[in-house]
């Protein structure tokens, strides 16, 4: 029975995909491989995925987060358990160790995950008081985690409210055991996203409706912020042109001035995070609700 709701299901997506995609609100030509119509589904037997995350290899990481699941579907095109009980990971990235590391808001932790599936916990508080709960990172080149922690009440907390005194973004330097508040006047940080040069960082304020880019400073710290969209964002990524890549309603492509270039419908009621993967990365992984896609790309990512 269960199987034979989740083939159901999946045939229902496809089905009214069809429609929502006869009528693109732009050409995505400019990223999207010729002939690639569409996102493909690869599978829909989850409850709600997120955290699309690539290794070196190419390899794409992603978790069924009200599973406790993360998932990974390799460059050979299987699909395959990689965690059980990973600590309700949400965002995940891979540092330059090869090391997995996600925001695990089950005890409101950011956990590394060796490849053998040994875990160490990289941050258990925030000066004593319980985080809201890390939501998304990303890891700069000298190993530095920046990561939002906006509070989302959660069905498997005992707790009703945070113990921070508000949604803030934070830096954690390599080596340190606390972090630092680099952004706090945002009303829910949500997702976020670091240049490949080390000098822009995106942060979405997914209820402002907004996503701003900061200069990256020195020792991590963030300056000259500016609005660089009115469209906030659960999970983000850029490719090598420098167009950036929001979630929400399908997928929504911005070019580094932040004009609107792309939209991509996905059929599913949210899409939550991207990344490219593939042994070119030229394939966009998008977690979608109950579904994972991949849809064929003219530019490669950066991650």
């Amino acid at each position: 029975m269960g199987y034979m709701k989740y083939f159901l299901s999946g045939i229902l997506a496809i089905l009214s995909y069809g429609l929502l995609a006869q009528a693109p609100a732009f050409d995505s030509g400019a990223v999207v491989a010729e002939g690639a119509i569409r996102p493909m589904l690869v599978a829909h037997q989850f409850v709600f995925t997120e955290g699309a995350s690539v290794d070196r290899k190419g390899n794409v990481f992603f978790t069924d987060q009200p599973q406790n699941k993360i998932w990974e579907y390799t460059t050979d095109e299987e699909l395959v358990l990689f965690m059980d009980s990973a600590g309700r990971s949400n965002g995940m990235y891979f540092d330059h160790d090869g090391r997995l590391v996600t925001c695990a808001d089950e005890e409101e932790q950011i956990w590394s995950i060796a490849p053998d599936r040994q875990v160490k916990v990289v941050l258990r508080d925030i000066g004593g008081r319980r985080m809201n709960g890390p939501n998304d990172l990303w890891i700069d080149a000298g190993g530095g985690i920046y990561f939002t922690d906006p509070y989302y009440q959660r069905p498997y907390w005992s707790r009703a409210h945070g113990e921070l005194d508000g949604e803030k973004v934070y830096y954690l330097p390599r080596g340190k055991k606390q972090p630092v508040v680099v952004e706090a006047t945002l009303k829910k940080p949500n997702g976020i996203v670091g240049t490949p040069d080390g000098r822009f960082l995106y942060v979405s304020d997914i209820s402002g409706g907004v996503t701003y880019r900061y200069a990256i400073g020195e020792h991590g710290l963030l300056r000259d912020r500016r609005e660089f969209c009115a469209q906030g964002s659960d999970g983000m990524t850029l490719d090598e042109r420098g167009n950036v890549y929001l979630t929400g309603d399908g997928v929504t492509v911005y070019d580094s001035s932040g004009k609107k270039i792309a939209h991509i419908p996905v059929p599913e009621k949210w899409t939550a995070n991207l990344c490219f993967g593939g042994r070119d990365r030229k394939s966009l992984f998008i977690t979608a609700s109950e579904g994972f896609y991949v849809l064929r790309m003219r530019v490669k990512g950066v991650e």
